[in-house]
């Protein structure tokens, strides 16, 4: 994907929760990183939006895929893309409310459906997974881990990004204000990464950025 089409899928998000904001704020938009996606200032700003950038791109090139799943998919904001890329998107999120808001604004493909949970998709039906900045909030890990990889095809993946929680990750949350307490977080990227189950190979895809790593972006294939 372009730059210059990503602002334009980017401004209409922005565009989106700001419209949001500015009528409610509550605890579930900050956990669906509503604030995140309109952050005024511009540094915070582009490495959100930067992750999100670097896993469409990585996408794009595997060309058309028959169904994938974004787990904890929150505002939906890889949906529009993913329903391009692919048959079947399904969006899973315990807390549905802030794609409800979402959609009062942004038009979702007819092949996306959303989902509180992943229970009745079938083993071996997924070719992707994605679960960006989810993880973190998980308690119990290992057991979603593991159920990602019975849902995966042989070769499928999952693509997984979160904070490495360091020492300058912290002094900027705290610096960006209550909306990014990160109280809520009980692990960091690299707990993420050595929970992989044994049946698939991790491999880093980004790191933003390694002179100061704020967030890192992994893929794990299915055996």
């Amino acid at each position: 994907m372009k730059r210059k089409e990503f602002n334009t899928y980017k401004k209409d998000f922005v565009e989106a929760t700001k419209k949001i904001l500015d009528i409610e704020h509550s605890e579930n938009l900050d956990e669906a990183a509503f604030p995140a996606y309109s952050n005024p200032n511009p540094l915070m700003n582009f490495l959100f939006w930067e992750r999100i950038y670097r896993v469409m791109n990585y996408i794009e090139p595997k060309g058309a895929l028959e169904r994938v799943l974004d787990f904890g998919c929150g505002s939906g904001v890889m949906l529009p893309f993913l329903a391009k890329e692919t048959e079947e998107v399904i969006g899973v999120d315990i807390d549905l409310e802030p794609l409800k808001k979402i959609e009062q604004y942004i038009n979702f493909p007819k092949n996306v459906s959303f989902q509180e949970t992943y229970e009745e998709v079938p083993e071996k039906s997924l070719e992707l997974i994605i679960a960006l900045d989810v993880l973190e909030h998980v308690d119990n890990l290992d057991k979603e881990l593991e159920k990602f990889a019975s849902l995966l095809a042989s070769d499928g993946e999952l693509i997984v990004s979160g904070p490495t929680e360091n020492f300058l990750y912290k002094i900027g949350r705290f610096l960006a204000g209550p909306s990014y307490s990160g109280h809520y977080h009980v692990r960091n990227i690299y707990d993420i990464r050595r929970a992989t189950p044994k049946n698939m190979t991790p491999r880093n895809l980004a790191t933003l950025y390694p002179v100061v790593p704020f967030f890192l972006i992994y893929t794990a294939v299915a055996e």
